[in-house]
Formats: structure tokens, sequence, C-alpha cells
């Protein structure tokens, strides 16, 4: 079992993540922006970071770079999932250090399948 932090603003969106991850044995943390998702992160103990892109405070690009640069966060998977879906946006998520980038909407199974992967286990 996983401890995973999940920040997305939308009550929607959050529903459905955590109806997808329900589904899991992982023990799951939410926030609903960035700032909030920033200082939980680096309260540590997290194996998987999930992080919509567009939140208010920081946006998950700038939560993303700043977690990634931490010595003591560098090497915890991060996944972004937006709907900023344009290559360019793409790109810059890998820039700022993301582990994988999957774009809204998206299939439940392909969510599970890159947690599956980014914790090891595929």
């Amino acid at each position: 079992m996983a401890k995973i932090l999940v920040a997305e603003d939308s009550e929607t969106e959050l529903a459905l993540l955590k109806e997808v991850l329900g589904s899991t044995s992982h023990e799951v943390v939410t926030t609903v922006d960035g700032l909030a998702a920033e200082a939980e992160a680096r309260k540590g103990g997290y194996d998987l970071i999930i992080l919509d892109v567009i939140m208010p405070g920081k946006n998950g690009f700038q939560v993303c770079r700043a977690l990634k640069t931490d010595p003591n966060l560098k090497s915890t998977p991060i996944i972004l999932l937006t709907s900023k879906s344009e290559a360019s946006d793409k790109f810059w998520g890998k820039k700022q250090g993301a582990d994988a980038y999957i774009t809204k909407p998206y299939e439940p199974m392909e969510l599970l399948l890159e947690i599956k992967k980014q914790l090891g286990g595929a």
C-alpha cells in the first residue's frame, strides 16, 4: 500500500479521483490548491504525488518544480493530471520534472496503470 497525495481544486474531478483510487488499497490524502499541496508534500512520507496544473495558490507546474528541486523529495514520482493538452504543456510539465503527464478526460485504467508503473509495479 502506497501513500498518495492528490492536489485537485475541482470538486467533481476530486470526487472522480477518490472513486478511482478508492478501488485500490492506497492511502490517499487530498488538497485543493498548490500551496497546500506543496506544504503537505514537504511533510514527507508520500510514495506518489498527483497534481492538477490549474489550481489556486501555485499551479501544478510550479509545485512540481519546487518539489523536484528539493533533495528530500526529488525522487518522489509526480503525475501531472490536467486538462492542458497541448504539446507545449506536456513538454513544459516534463521540463518541470513530472514523471508522467496524463490529460483529462482520462480513462481510470490509464491512471491506475501509470500509478502502478510509478510505484515500481510495472
